[in-house]
């Protein structure tokens, strides 16, 4: 901020002090030219030269420092544009896919999922300790527990955001790291907990990543999505523009649209990452309604912080400080009595008094 401030105020000053030392040299010639004619030296015609000559040679050297700083700018500016080109991913895509062709990996991804004594660092912080998960194609599982627990972390390791750092994260019994990386994320539909919208038509945003998506299953991916009534208000429908980042959406909104995304993809792996925490109870219940028909034969994994959420899913897994502590389903963990129960006590206490406040509020107290 210094530098910028500082650079503004030489910028500034610039063409005024140029335009005074044109005028200045000016100035200057006329008086010692003037001087010279009067004494005979020179003649009025080579005065007139002299001054056509100045006039000519500023605008040229102004311009020539003008070049120059643009270079400058432009050389400082492809460094670091040079430091994002040359950058080394260190998620490379696998020349070889042991024991199948890309086209015979392209024909057999089932879904069967598996994390096999998974561990994960950020820098030399471990965040997911010796993680054991099996899920089979076409089931549901439920990823729940406390901010900061590993969620997220862990769902991002199947689509390769991030690899591993110990232990294998297996797809149809391949390890994801031997499947070409357009193949594995084609099978991935992941709603992510912020949404990235781009600044085109609603249509186009849901249909990104889509090669051909006719108008009969947009509408359909949307009702699915509970996102069809909010497009009915729109002044243009699907077509209405939506701004950079979704910005003319509420969040509620946003999620719903990366929903109907990653619908519209039909993988074989869906993965909602507290994908409607910005969503009331009862459109909730709405979406997980049509999701029931969405999640039949594709494995599905959610994370959320409600338990009301994930309580019919087929398998739920209770992380804590990156591990497991406990899993099961819904009325397992509830004899249980542990994290989850109290969790899950907590919710409906909360509910409670979101309802109370909300029949007060209606009721005139």
């Amino acid at each position: 901020m210094r530098r910028s401030i500082s650079y503004a105020r030489y910028y500034a000053l610039l063409w005024p002090a140029m335009y005074f030392l044109a005028g200045l040299a000016a100035v200057i010639l006329l008086w010692r030219g003037g001087l010279d004619v009067i004494e005979g030296r020179i003649t009025v015609g080579q005065l007139v030269q002299f001054t056509g000559y100045l006039a000519q040679l500023t605008w040229p050297m102004i311009a020539f420092g003008w070049v120059v700083n643009l270079f400058q700018q432009g050389s400082a500016s492809m460094l670091r544009i040079n430091e994002v080109m040359k950058y080394e991913p260190k998620i490379v895509e696998p020349e070889t896919l042991p024991g199948k062709s890309r086209e015979q990996a392209k024909d057999s991804l089932e879904g069967n999922v598996e994390f096999r004594h998974v561990s994960f660092s950020y820098s030399e912080r471990e965040v997911l300790h010796d993680i054991n998960i099996k899920i089979p194609a076409g089931s549901s599982l439920a990823i729940v527990g406390p901010t900061g627990a590993g969620k997220s972390t862990l769902v991002n390791l199947l689509p390769r955001l991030f690899d591993v750092s110990t232990g294998q994260v297996l797809l149809d019994d391949v390890d994801v790291r031997e499947i070409p990386l357009a193949l594995l994320r084609r099978q991935v539909g992941y709603v992510p907990q912020e949404t990235f919208l781009f600044s085109v038509p609603l249509s186009e945003n849901i249909g990104y990543g889509v090669k051909n998506l006719s108008q009969e299953r947009l509408q359909e991916v949307m009702q699915d999505a509970q996102l069809s009534k909010d497009v009915e208000g729109f002044p243009d429908g699907s077509a209405t523009m939506i701004g950079e980042r979704g910005v003319t959406l509420s969040g509620g909104q946003k999620q719903r649209t990366s929903l109907a995304r990653a619908i519209a993809k039909e993988p074989a792996i869906l993965i909602l990452d507290d994908a409607m925490s910005s969503v009331d109870t009862h459109t909730e219940a709405d979406i997980l309604k049509h999701l029931q028909k969405v999640m039949q034969g594709r494995t599905t994994i959610i994370i959320s912080h409600r338990c009301s959420t994930v309580k019919n899913l087929d398998h739920i897994v209770v992380l804590d400080e990156g591990r497991i502590v406990e899993e099961g389903t819904h009325e397992t963990l509830l004899r249980l009595g542990g994290l989850y129960a109290e969790m899950y006590r907590r919710q409906l206490l909360g509910e409670e008094l979101e309802d109370e406040e909300h029949d007060d509020l209606f009721s005139g107290r």
